[in-house]
């Protein structure tokens, strides 16, 4: 086995349990009154992905701290900070259902991420979109080791991305929450009984809410993340330090393509995001779930996690989060494309290893099993173990992003085409995605 991560689509689960001594997470949670140390909570721990589980020998990753919704009592995170990928993106299609427009600001297909911010614009585009950014607040029921009970309040950020009321912002915020409210950036305030949470996704730090009977709010536009270019400009804007007040920093994208670990400050909660953003635009604690903006005034991603001390921060690309924006402007649920494959994501390296002649792309392996799930959409469509997955729909795998942030793209039902290499040969073949499974169970061999 490789150092190359084993990788399932869609079906990977991103957190794992194992305790690193290496690395360290802030807390989610910003506390603005007193409390007793929580003990960890262990329904907040993700089960492995069924990829890892497959991997003998797993790949290094950059390990960083997930920015938290911010607490009164700042903890110093010390983390180590190692490169491992790095993808530099180019140009792609965006696609979407016709449904979807009608609901969101989608960008127009030609790539505004080589528009560059001139003087005076940065003011400009922090006026347009930070009327959409809120502020999260929690409320969350704590026990000490002592048997007390507590509530822990806390504050993260959000974005409203349709104008019936739906925001997309970080699961780390969110989760475990007894109690979510909302504050605009206008000063109207939503509480616990008018916030919903919608549901959160399996395999990303992503999360949905809901502010039930909203009509007419300033909804954000989605730009392309699958066409971002290293070295272009970009504004990050955020509830900073949980004051309920946007901040704006800027900044340029480092580099595309980044796998990343962040861990607790016990160490004990480790997540594994992949094709991540990096940024030096400042990310702030409290700017968890907020907008990274190009200077097109689109939203491009989502931050996320930040490495202490090294001025880089990291989002979570757009694109990858559209197909389950998708399915909840249609169905009110949160569901996520599946394909139902392993996969490693070719490098020179792993190709060589493999004696394959394709050095890019998605290639359909699994060293202990299978490599394409039974009675998945990728077995039914007649994906075979040994392809190699080159494009999605003309977006080339690997360059544009891996298999499984491409899937992202796309919602339960839709037919895409991939392009495959088989035998030497390239292949073309029409699959129609499913749902990913509630039942893990469903995605081991």
């Amino acid at each position: 086995m490789t150092d190359s991560k084993k990788e399932k689509d869609a079906d990977k689960k991103v957190s794992t349990t194992k305790k690193t001594d290496s690395t360290k997470k802030k807390s989610t949670k910003k506390k603005t009154n007193s409390t007793k140390a929580s003990p960890a909570k262990t329904n907040s721990v993700k089960a492995k992905s069924a990829n890892n589980k497959k991997s003998t020998k797993p790949e290094k990753a950059d390990i960083v701290e997930k920015k938290p919704r911010q607490k009164n009592s700042y903890s110093k995170i010390t983390l180590t900070f190692s490169i491992l990928a790095f993808i530099c993106s180019g140009a792609a299609l965006v696609a979407s259902t016709t449904d979807i427009f009608k609901h969101v600001n989608w960008a127009n297909f030609d790539n505004n991420n080589y528009i560059s911010f001139k003087e005076g614009t940065i003011a400009e585009i922090a006026n347009k979109v930070s009327p959409s950014v809120v502020s999260i607040l929690t409320e969350t029921r704590v026990q000490s080791w002592y048997g007390q009970s507590s509530t822990s309040s806390a504050a993260g950020t959000g974005v409203i991305v349709t104008k019936d009321g739906y925001i997309l912002t970080n699961k780390h915020v969110v989760e475990d929450a007894s109690k979510v409210s909302v504050v605009l950036d206008s000063g109207k305030t939503y509480d616990a009984s008018e916030v919903e949470v919608v549901g959160m996704d399996p395999s990303n730090d992503i999360a949905f809410l809901k502010i039930k009977g909203a009509t007419d709010l300033p909804a954000v536009t989605l730009g392309d993340s699958k066409t971002l270019n290293v070295g272009q400009q970009v504004i990050a804007i955020g509830n900073a330090l949980g004051q309920y007040q946007n901040t704006v920093t800027e900044g340029i994208i480092s580099g595309t393509g980044r796998t990343i670990t962040a861990s607790d400050s016990s160490g004990q909660n480790v997540e594994r995001l992949t094709d991540m953003i990096q940024t030096d635009a400042a990310i702030n604690a409290g700017n968890s779930g907020g907008p990274l903006v190009n200077a097109a005034g689109q939203v491009i991603g989502i931050n996320t996690a930040v490495g202490s001390g090294n001025s880089l921060g990291f989002a979570i690309p757009i694109s990858s989060i559209k197909g389950m924006l998708d399915s909840i402007i249609k169905t009110g649920k949160l569901d996520r494309a599946y394909i139902g494959v392993y996969y490693d994501s070719l490098t020179p390296q792993l190709a060589k290893n493999y004696n394959l002649d394709i050095t890019v792309g998605a290639y359909v392996h699994n060293s202990n099993g299978a490599g394409v799930i039974a009675d998945s959409p990728a077995e039914k469509a007649g994906i075979k173990d040994g392809d190699i997955i080159v494009r999605i729909n003309g977006a080339k795998v690997g360059e544009t992003g891996s298999l499984s942030t491409l899937i992202g793209e796309y919602a339960p039902g839709d037919t895409i085409t991939l392009t495959i290499i088989r035998e030497g040969s390239e292949k073309n073949i029409d699959v129609t995605l499913g749902s990913f499974p509630t039942n893990t169970n469903q995605t081991k061999n």
